[in-house]
């Protein structure tokens, strides 16, 4: 195929200008183009050039499918175009044969487990999916009670249950995972072959939002039994059966046994219950850094008008969004994570007496204000031990002041009470917006002081490149403590733990950093689960 890099056209163009820009990156009249060009294009890549404000463009890189290509390319004597060969995932080889080794267990239905489970069903490997949430329906209704103020689930929440963790989130589907074997389109087609809009396949910063997720993981869900895979809700991994150093069964519920040989691990980064359990068996786990800080909003429009400014283009074009990074002088790094444009702060808590949030945006990213969490890395050196569940202590620590400062809710204060250290008593200009009862409060003692300083800094460096961005009554949502796992399980180059048949996978097990990466995982670690029982056969 012809592959046409940065064709630029204005904001709101029609598709006939798209189509001559194309053929004149050819050099040529539409007319010329063997078979024509409508019908024969398609979208590789789409984003905004917001540099000039005065002149806001949609940047394209076009794949096109015509006769005679390379003539075409070499005619064009443009270094924009150029001759591409799609890579395509290719299913592995239908091989299992469960008499020998059963059904893999998959604990786990984030987006790691869901593509491992996927993955395995598809190859014929009838796979059992265990979730100690409930599925994605019950669990909206659980979490709105939650957010309504009743009680936490500890099974069921915003952490557990049906789609993971990104159920409720914005659905960010970017990733910088680079990937030769076409795994990373594969994810993203496999989400629009079960109800995410086609566009996630080109545009720069693809997004499904909360509303579609729900949808699209109760769809693979659905085909995952229909393949012949079942998948089990309310059911939590509480103990391991091991034998001669390798996984024989697990216990689930602290009752049932269930044997297998092949145990995928991708239980999302908050299941530090089973981290505990996971350590008592002995799995060799290690300490992994991580970020914390809080969660700012602004206001939607004065986000579009810093980033696109005031004009008839910038209000056709999408709600818009920023990354921002900044070097403290303690060299910790202070950066915005999982923004969400026109979203809200929800209330992530998934243990009793314990508090977190995280940012949450439907499709539409229509809600009156943007937000993201500004948080600051921490590592090993701060935690209080070498355990390697110390990062896990670190976390709940100041969750646990977090609940105390809001009273059970999301504790909320301005940024210009954070810097003078003092309470808020009122809001300013900018009304919350949040999923769960809130409290205005004092964040002072939510994080470390040393987070806290940098991330006062970091707020001033923002300032200067988003106008705005650190005006005193920004709202401060505290605190943002689940940006990754804070423990890394240990595998091989196999992909085994160190107690053969166990899986590591996903977020949960350090190995992903969001939705995209988590799935590319699960279908690494379904691959390695496929290609270690065919060695087994094969040296049989």
């Amino acid at each position: 195929m012809i592959r046409i890099r940065d064709i630029k056209l204005p904001v709101g163009h029609t598709e006939e200008e798209l189509i001559r820009a194309i053929a004149a990156a050819l050099k040529k009249n539409q007319k010329d183009v063997p078979d024509g060009i409508k019908g024969r294009y398609r979208i590789a890549k789409k984003s905004v050039d917001a540099r000039d404000k005065e002149k806001l463009r949609m940047v394209y890189t076009i794949d096109l499918t015509v006769p005679d290509e390379e003539r075409l390319a070499r005619a064009s004597r443009n270094p924009a175009v150029s001759i591409e060969t799609e890579c395509r995932y290719c299913l592995p080889e239908k091989n299992h044969t469960e008499e020998a080794n059963g059904r893999p267990v998959i604990v786990g239905t984030g987006p790691a487990g869901l593509f491992c489970g996927l993955l395995l069903a598809r190859c014929g490997y009838a796979p059992v999916l265990i979730e100690r949430g409930e599925p994605v329906e019950q669990r909206i209704r659980r979490i709105e009670d939650f957010w309504a103020g009743n009680r936490l689930d500890e099974d069921s929440n915003v952490q557990f249950g049906e789609g993971g963790a990104g159920t409720f989130s914005d659905g960010k589907l970017n990733t910088g995972v680079k990937d030769r074997m076409g795994r990373n389109r594969f994810v993203l087609e496999t989400f629009v072959e079960y109800g995410a809009p086609s566009e996630i396949l080109y545009l720069n910063k693809p997004h499904i939002g909360t509303d579609n997720l729900r949808h699209i993981i109760r769809n693979m869900r659905r085909a995952i039994e229909e393949m012949g895979g079942e998948v089990r809700f309310g059911t939590k991994l509480t103990d391991l059966f091991l034998e001669n150093g390798a996984v024989a069964g697990i216990e689930v519920n602290g009752a049932e046994a269930i044997a297998c040989r092949q145990l995928v691990l991708a239980p999302g980064h908050s299941a530090r219950d089973t981290f505990s359990m996971l350590y008592r068996k002995g799995l060799r786990m290690e300490q992994k850094p991580f970020a914390v800080g809080l969660r700012v909003e602004h206001p939607a429009e004065m986000i579009r008008d810093a980033q696109y400014g005031r004009s008839e283009a910038a209000a056709k074009l999408p709600p818009a969004d920023y990354k921002l990074t900044y070097r403290a002088g303690d060299g910790r790094g202070v950066y915005s994570f999982c923004m969400c444009p026109g979203g809200f702060v929800v209330n992530a808590s998934s243990e009793q007496g314990r508090l977190a949030v995280n940012g949450m945006s439907d499709y539409d990213r229509s809600e009156r204000n943007s937000n993201s969490a500004i948080v600051v890395s921490v590592g090993p050196d701060d935690f209080e031990s070498a355990h390697p569940l110390a990062g896990v202590a670190f976390q709940r620590r100041w969750e646990e002041n977090a609940y105390q400062a809001g009273r059970g809710m999301i504790p909320v204060q301005l940024l210009e009470d954070l810097r003078l250290g003092r309470e808020s008593r009122r809001i300013g200009d900018i009304l919350p917006n949040c999923r769960g009862q809130y409290q205005l409060a004092d964040l002072s003692d939510c994080l470390p002081r040393y987070v806290l300083r940098d991330f006062l800094d970091g707020m001033n460096a923002f300032g200067k490149k988003i106008r705005g961005f650190d005006r005193p009554d920004t709202v401060l949502c505290g605190v943002e403590t689940r940006t990754s796992s804070p423990v890394r399980i240990v595998r091989g180059e196999e992909f085994q733990s160190n107690i053969a048949g166990i899986y590591p996978c996903g977020e949960g097990a350090g190995y992903a950093g969001g939705i995209t990466s988590a799935a590319i995982d699960g279908i690494r670690v379904a691959e390695a689960v496929m290609e270690t029982e065919k060695r087994k056969r094969d040296g049989a």
